[in-house]
């Protein structure tokens, strides 16, 4: 896909990764970028990079009548990034609770979904475009430090899978975009590798434009990615070594 020209709409633009991706899109030449989050005024320093073409959109993933506004206010997008997400570092058996869980699958699963179900007939109508989902390797092998973030990323590719078949039939790209570590103030004591924020858009966007429809950026992802292929028990029982209350070496930041 062409991203010059291109109109774009990024949810949880708040967050640490979504201002590269901004910079980015700006650069390589895009009409006009919808930003979203729960708050507006959380996105006001972004609208410093280009009044023109930055547009500020309430948006709240977990809201379905949230979803739907938006989606009616922004009947020209072809190009969603689906960036909203939220990690809670709660262990499956060891939260006190399964209200960390909820919390997950509500942001990084249903939001997500919602985010497509409601945008795909708005990318049919503006010939087929593209869908990026921002995952995680956690969601192909469990952190037990983060158990039910990295569940909900399982779960989150699983329905990138099920997206991109039933939208192949309107020429709608879906990328899953999977990083490891990411340098964001999150990750600020996890040990290194990291991937740089930019590092995920620029791949990101990489994918978009040459049809790409998997992208694991960083040394940290594209390791384990491929040690998944040749070793997955192995990938399993080191991640498990990671228990709940550890410092962790891996996760989606």
């Amino acid at each position: 896909m062409k991203i010059s020209g291109a109109v774009a709409l990024i949810t949880g633009a708040n967050g640490g990764i979504a201002s590269h991706f901004i910079e980015q899109l700006l650069g390589l030449g895009v009409a006009k970028i919808y930003v979203c989050a729960r708050s507006v005024t959380k996105l006001n320093p972004l609208l410093e990079l280009d009044r023109d073409r930055i547009i500020p959109v309430e948006l709240d993933v977990t809201n379905p009548q949230s979803v739907l506004t938006a989606a009616s206010q922004c009947q020209d997008v072809n190009l969603l990034i689906n960036n909203a997400g939220t990690s809670l570092n709660q262990g499956l058996i060891a939260a006190s609770d399964i209200d960390s869980a909820r919390n997950e699958m509500e942001v990084n699963y249903f939001g997500m979904l919602s985010m497509c179900r409601a945008f795909a007939p708005i990318l049919k109508q503006n010939g087929g475009g593209t869908i990026v989902n921002i995952l995680s390797l956690l969601g192909k092998v469990n952190l037990p430090f983060s158990g039910s973030y990295s569940a909900s990323k399982a779960a989150a590719i699983s329905m990138t899978q099920g997206v991109r078949a039933e939208l192949a039939v309107q020429n709608t790209l879906v990328v899953a975009v999977m990083p490891g570590t990411v340098d964001t103030e999150l990750a600020k004591e996890w040990p290194n590798p990291k991937v740089a924020p930019a590092e995920v858009a620029s791949s990101a966007l990489q994918a978009v434009i040459d049809g790409v429809e998997d992208v694991y950026p960083g040394e940290q992802a594209a390791q384990v990615s491929a040690q998944l292929l040749t070793d997955p028990k192995g990938v399993e029982k080191y991640m498990a070594s990671f228990l709940p209350g550890m410092m962790l070496a891996g996760t989606n930041a």
